[in-house]
């Protein structure tokens, strides 16, 4: 989406997508593919709200993320263009990571997608709940 249709209605919902809304074309989706994974949006905040940090330190401060997993997302995150890598020469090496501009702009829209998961988190798990029983009940007929 162009900087004009970001500046068109304040939020970047113009209607000028690139494409019918969320159709294959739509340039929305890359948001939506760029945030799919379990850890990016996870790692774009806690950046977003420590500044740059040295992979141990962002093990430590998410939790429950192996360095496997971290490394594998801040490669995927780096190649989306949301994190820049900074590696410094020292003995021993040294390397952290921090948003570029598209990463602290998508900010507000994962502070957004929070306030809706604090509000319907009960709703979703309710309905997740009702469906798989459903389907449990069709299973054993």
């Amino acid at each position: 989406m162009s900087d004009a249709a970001v500046e068109e209605d304040g939020q970047g919902l113009s209607g000028d997508l690139g494409g019918g809304e969320y159709a294959a074309d739509c340039q929305a989706r890359v948001a939506f593919e760029v945030l799919s994974n379990r850890w990016d949006s996870v790692i774009v905040y806690i950046l977003g709200e420590s500044g740059p940090m040295r992979p141990r330190a962002l093990i430590t401060r998410i939790g429950g993320i192996s360095p496997k997993v971290l490394n594998e997302a801040l490669r995927r995150l780096e190649y989306n263009g949301l994190v820049a890598r900074h590696a410094y020469a020292e003995a021993p090496p040294r390397v952290d990571y921090s948003l570029t501009e598209a990463g602290l702009a998508l900010l507000g829209p994962i502070h957004a997608m929070g306030a809706w998961a604090g509000r319907y988190t009960e709703a979703v798990l309710a309905a997740q709940a009702r469906f798989e029983l459903r389907e449990d009940r069709l299973d054993r007929s």
